[in-house]
């Protein structure tokens, strides 16, 4: 099981930052992607228009029903009250469009940054990949996209009406009476200068809180990964027990926060309706001495409640514009990565025309991770166009790597590999890898049914060309014996088919795919006897006609193979048939039959 790594707080996908200037531009950056939605966002903004003027002209008509009151207006009181409805029903209507607008455009949006952030994480080299965790990848797509679709559908709309509502509603409290605008705005600065305060406070108890939220996601990934062995040693409670210590501490946490909260948005409270009676107060003393109406009072309450809630909604407002810039950052940090090959690039690349003849020419090699530890010290050998090869020898001595450097999901350090004479690094990498089908030891099969899986090869292939590669593979019989047959659900990481099963549909779909140069690394070492049996009928079926690489740790299933390469600490220690390798005296592969010869004794 992977352990759980203590994450930096100020690197956590969730944790609230102050905005930046920097991540202020990189959030603009990303509204390139409203410029196919550009009309249909620009006629959500004049809804948006719309009904931020009608929700304004509410307190103004409010005000001229207390002039009929007081017999000051030429218009009646159902006259007025009629007009109301007329706005709320236009506000209404406004709401609706701007909201269906901007959700649309949001979504519209959201699905081109999705595509483009999965197409890049796709597309990037496995040394990238290989630095990541699957859920923080994950959360990139998901969590901080969902952010920024909060930011099109919901907080943009906000912050204008929020804007709109403060500036022209404090024109007209001005306009109204600036005496009584003056003593207001003197209770803001309590209101300001506490909004900072518990601000900064919530932010940092919100970030614990998310941070302790992250781990607890990573405790559940990490035990449904890893199921297996969490059942083989019954330690089910103990993973029930690290989530709940984690989630107590979140509820502590969260707990700790909604005091705070619950604290400030009392004072707000008592703070706002304070100063709305002060108000009230000081106005009715400027009505008594005729500086104004009482309608002028009545519509200057309702606004300074309008400008009252605009403030206190600014918080949470910064709150969100916060994470989405957060999310942002992280979204740009995938976008600006180079990718090894692009999605047009691999759609248009063709197969071209490979033999299969292989040299490596002194090739030296060290991970990235580990650039000062050499993984492959100098290894040279050739293979000729059909033939097959093995590589054997001890866990860690640089087999899988040598199979890597092919594939080029690494790129040697030096040295040369060459496909039919010519570098591997001059191949476009599609192309290359189109020539090539690995069955591994552990197969991962797609959680579809077998018909995708094995179509999965060869996409554009025929169903008489699929049911033909299952037939070739040895696994008609087996699928056929399911009721749903091809149509069968193999389950995530194709848990419902046995060992065997997985690996025989492995081999269809490279049957299918119908490569020149094949890779088996450990394709039967996990197998019992009576699968394994069936898989190398398969195999053998599978290697006709190839340029094979063949990686076994079961000696008995490479004695057909041309030629056997024993590698040794990143070397080539041994080389020639099983015959030859085997009658060599003190020899590195006759110990391996040696060994292997006595776990079977002892088994």
């Amino acid at each position: 099981m992977a352990k759980t790594e203590n994450a930096d707080p100020a690197k956590s996908p969730f944790a609230i930052r102050k905005i930046s200037w920097k991540g202020l531009k990189t959030t603009i950056s990303l509204f390139k992607y409203l410029r196919p939605y550009r009309v249909t966002f620009f006629i959500g903004l004049i809804f948006l228009a719309l009904s931020t003027a009608t929700s304004l002209a509410f307190p103004k008509l409010v005000g001229s029903m207390i002039e009929v009151i007081e017999g000051k207006s030429k218009y009646t009181i159902n006259q007025i009250t009629l007009f109301l409805f007329v706005v709320l029903i236009g506000q209404a209507a406004l709401s609706y469009f701007r909201i269906y607008l901007f959700t649309k455009v949001s979504e519209m949006a959201m699905t081109n940054i999705r595509l483009d952030v999965f197409s890049k994480i796709i597309t990037l080299p496995i040394t990238f990949l290989e630095q990541r965790r699957v859920g923080e990848l994950t959360s990139r797509i998901t969590a901080d996209v969902s952010q920024l679709q909060g930011l099109l559908s919901f907080t943009l709309a906000e912050i204008f009406r929020q804007l709109a509502t403060l500036i022209v509603g404090m024109f007209i409290l001005f306009y109204t009476s600036w005496k009584l605008t003056l003593f207001m705005l003197a209770t803001f600065p309590v209101l300001v200068v506490a909004s900072v305060f518990f601000g900064r406070h919530m932010r940092r108890l919100a970030r614990k809180a998310q941070d302790e939220l992250a781990a607890a996601n990573v405790v559940v990934e990490e035990t449904l990964q890893s199921i297996q062995v969490v059942k083989a040693f019954t330690n089910e409670p103990l993973e029930v027990g690290r989530y709940h210590t984690i989630l107590n501490r979140v509820v502590d946490l969260s707990l700790h926060a909604a005091t705070f909260r619950g604290g400030f948005a009392s004072f707000i409270i008592f703070a706002l309706f304070g100063g709305i009676v002060g108000v009230v107060w000081y106005g009715a003393g400027l009505v008594q001495s005729g500086e104004f109406g009482l309608s002028d009072l009545f519509t200057f309450i309702l606004y300074t409640t309008f400008i009252g809630a605009s403030i206190g909604g600014m918080g949470d407002l910064y709150a969100q514009v916060n994470k989405t810039i957060g999310a942002s950052e992280r979204i740009f940090e995938i976008l600006e990565e180079e990718p090894e090959i692009s999605v047009e690039e691999a759609r248009s690349a063709a197969a071209g025309i490979v033999d299969g003849h292989i040299v490596y020419d002194n090739v030296h090699f060290s991970y990235p991770s580990r650039p000062d530890l050499p993984v492959l010290k100098g290894i040279s050998f050739e293979i000729n166009a059909g033939e097959k090869i093995a590589l054997v020898g001890y866990s860690g001595a640089g087999k899988s790597t040598i199979i890597q450097l092919l594939m080029r999901f690494y790129d040697h350090r030096s040295g040369d590999i060459l496909v039919d004479g010519k570098p591997v690094s001059e191949y476009g990498i599609s192309e290359l890898r189109k020539n090539m089908a690995i069955v591994p030891q552990e197969v991962m099969l797609f959680g579809g049914t077998i018909y995708e899986n094995i179509a999965y090869g060869k996409p554009t292939a025929s169903r008489e060309q699929i049911y033909d590669a299952a037939r070739r593979a040895h696994a008609l019989d087996f699928i056929e014996s399911f009721p749903e047959k091809f149509e069968t659900v193999v389950g995530e990481r194709g848990i419902k088919l046995s060992g065997g099963q997985r690996q025989r549909i492995a081999i269809a779909r490279a049957i299918l795919k119908d490569p020149k140069i094949l890779i088996l690394d450990e394709a039967t070492s996990s197998l019992d006897a009576e699968s394994e049996k069936l898989v190398q009928i398969a195999l053998d079926e599978l290697m006709k006609g190839r340029t094979t690489i063949v990686i076994a740790h079961r000696l008995a299933t490479i004695r057909k193979v041309d030629m056997i390469y024993v590698i040794r600490e990143g070397q080539i220690a041994e080389s020639g048939s099983h015959q030859q390798l085997s009658l060599l005296d003190n020899g590195l592969y006759a110990n391996l039959i040696k060994l292997q010869f006595e776990t079977a004794e002892s088994n």
